[in-house]
């Protein structure tokens, strides 16, 4: 027996609980509608039947196989053996159809044990908006990182700016002292070049006077 259970929205976790029976060499397959990477969890629990008891209690010998199975390329996603009570977790590579198909670990085809089973199925698109929050960090990381390598080519731009406007001003302190010092001493050049031709013109009058 197939029971069809759709997903309504591809963006909002939906969850189905259920319960059927089945014999402990049957399989019961559910379909469920998935879009591409959207994470699916299921929790089972299965009672087995007890005759002497005339009730359904857990049995640790019992074992219950899950086998999901993309439709209709027939690719396994899931193929594990689990204990009577225990979870499974798949995420979808394509969208459509996925069967997601229990049974028991019993071999023999001539048992009539009756196994109840309760079944929890979480459909969410848990994984693509994480990616999608995950890429959306990672553009954002990134652009942060090219804003502090443009902030610092800046900074380094303005500090060597700042220390060639240092080595100028330097500079030009450096050359206007060597050109005040210059002038100062071509001053005292002329200077001394001025009294020494006054004493010497002093001194050839005095001399033709005295002749």
């Amino acid at each position: 027996m197939r029971f069809l259970l759709p997903l309504l929205l591809s963006f909002v976790s939906s969850i189905h609980a259920l319960h059927f029976y089945l014999d402990a060499n049957q399989q019961r397959c559910f379909i469920e509608e998935l879009p591409t990477d959207t994470v699916v969890e299921g929790h089972y629990r299965a009672l087995e039947w007890n005759e002497q008891e005339q009730t359904y209690g857990e049995n640790p010998e019992l074992g219950i196989v899950v086998e999901v199975q993309e439709e209709p390329s027939g690719h396994v996603v899931v193929r594990s053996v689990g204990p009577l009570d225990g979870r499974f977790t798949f995420t979808s590579h394509e969208a459509g159809d996925h069967s997601i198909c229990l049974s028991t670990n019993y071999t023999s085809w001539f048992s009539h044990t009756h196994i109840r089973l309760y079944l929890d199925i979480v459909v969410g698109s848990t994984r693509p908006d994480v990616e999608h929050d995950r890429n959306h960090v990672s553009d954002l990381a990134g652009k942060v990182r090219d804003l502090n390598s443009k902030l610092e080519d800046i900074r380094r731009e303005q500090q060597y700016q700042r220390e060639r406007e240092e080595d100028y001003r330097d500079l030009s302190e450096a050359t206007n002292s060597r050109a005040v010092w210059y002038s100062v001493a071509q001053i005292i050049v002329l200077v001394a070049t001025c009294a020494w031709q006054l004493r010497h013109l002093k001194r050839f009058f005095e001399d033709r006077k005295s002749r």
